[in-house]
Parts: C-alpha cells; structure tokens; sequence
C-alpha cells in the first residue's frame, strides 16, 4: 500500500507540473495577440525564425506535440509520465533500504554478548532496510544450528533481491514500447503524406517535406522518453547491484558472528 500511495503521489506532482506550464503558456499568448494586432500596418513576421526572439522551452515543445499529432505523442507522454513514476519510486525505495551494514553489525554482536538472541532481534526489529531483515530471519532459526542460519539467509536474500527489483520489468517495458510508437506514428504519418501527394497529384517539395516533419517528429519524442527512462533505469540497476553486494558481504560476517556466539 505505501508503494501504491508514493507511486500515485509521483505521478500527481508530474501531472500538476505539466498542468502548471501549460496554465503559464495559455496566460502568455493573449499578451502576444495583443501585441501583434497592435500594428496592423507591418506584414505579418514568423515569432520563431527570423525575430530573434527566444521561444519558451514549455512553448516549444507543446508546439511540437500539435505537430506530431496528439494521439501518437499523448501515449509517448503518457510511457514517459509513467515510467518516471515507477523509476522514482523505486530510486526512494532503494534509498529507504540502504543501511550502515558496519553499524548493524557491531549492533548485533554487542546485543548477544550482552542479552542473547532475543536482544540482538530486537535491534533488528528496529533498524530498516533489507539486511536487518535478512539478520532478524536468521536469528529466528538461530537454535537450528549455523548451517540453517546460513540457508535461510540465502533464501530470504533471493526475496529481499526480488523486491528491490520489483518494478523494473514495467520501465523496461515503458523504454521498448516509446520508440516502437515513435516509429509507428511514422509510418502513419509517411502514409497519410503519400495520401495528401495523391490528393494534390503533384509531388511538391511543400507537401513532401510538411509530411515527412511531422511524422518524423513522434520518433524524435519516443526516441528521447526511451534515453531518459534509460538513463533512470541503469541507474537502479546500479543501485541495487551496490545494494546486493552489501548484502552478502553483511550475510558472510553475520555467519561468522554467530559461529563465535555458538561456541561460547
């Protein structure tokens, strides 16, 4: 339920972000009707080139969306929304599960010198992250010998592996599917200016070029939401990769700890 409520807490942020810069675009433009209508008597002069004038990154890009067309560049919106999402959530998961596996240890071997196994799970209890959970499962089979510890430690090792990976066969799928989009709003757009060719009977340099700009604008979109998510999605794997080291160097000395406290 908490990963629910962060997942749709992320998603709420980006979508009242988008819903601000476009409340900000809608403001500006009645500004530049009114200053356009202004002079009647100059010709009328293209505010993107050739005016020197710099256009709003937000206004750029929403121009460019239209251009694309909606239909295409709203799901190549809605894989980046998504997977941005998902690939947040899990950046603060991993961030949550990361713990001071030194300190942990010390923690432990000073709770069963000084009160046994019952205090060094309480210090595991209280501490977060995936390695005291690891600690506190063998600690329940502490009476069943090292050779059970240590199994059960690899085990719920696994568990605690698929849990921080949980999640990243959705951005995968998010990094595939916004290209494959991008290319099949192409292909669409190529058609339908092959279409208008047809409709004119004349291959003018115009219709040729406005055609194959739009179509090629949804590849360019589904291109850079497949790099971002990318770059995102090495990134947890990174994480985790750091993070599952950590576990099985922490599970090694935990071993050792409670080889010494049995032979006592």
């Amino acid at each position: 339920m908490k990963k629910l409520f962060m997942f749709l807490a992320v998603a709420s942020l980006m979508a009242f972000s988008a819903n601000i810069a476009s409340a900000q675009e809608e403001n500006a433009a009645p500004a530049a009707t009114e200053q356009v209508a202004e002079d009647d008597a100059e010709p009328v002069v293209d505010l993107f080139a050739g005016s020197g004038e710099e256009v709003p990154l937000h206004q750029a890009l929403k121009t460019k969306f239209i251009e694309g067309g909606a239909g295409f560049m709203s799901l190549i919106i809605i894989c980046l929304i998504l997977g941005m999402a998902l690939a947040i959530e899990r950046i603060l998961y991993l961030a949550f599960s990361k713990t001071n596996t030194t300190k942990l240890l010390d923690a432990v071997e000073a709770a069963l010198a000084e009160g046994g196994i019952e205090k060094a799970k309480e210090v595991c209890r209280n501490t977060r992250g995936p390695v005291a959970s690891i600690f506190y499962q063998g600690l329940l089979r502490a009476d069943q010998g090292v050779d059970v510890v240590e199994k059960t430690i690899v085990s719920y090792g696994g568990v605690q592996m698929s849990q921080m990976e949980n999640g990243l066969s959705w951005i995968g799928l998010f990094i595939s599917i916004a290209p494959s989009l991008g290319f099949l709003g192409t292909v669409i757009g190529m058609i339908q200016a092959f279409d208008a060719i047809q409709a004119a009977g004349d291959i003018s340099p115009n219709v040729v070029a406005g055609g194959m700009k739009v179509a090629l604008i949804t590849t360019v979109g589904g291109l850079i939401v497949a790099m971002i998510l990318q770059i995102f999605y090495n990134y947890i794997i990174a994480k985790i990769d750091a993070l599952s080291i950590d576990m099985e160097d922490s599970s090694i000395r935990f071993v050792d700890t409670m080889v010494k406290y049995n032979k006592k």
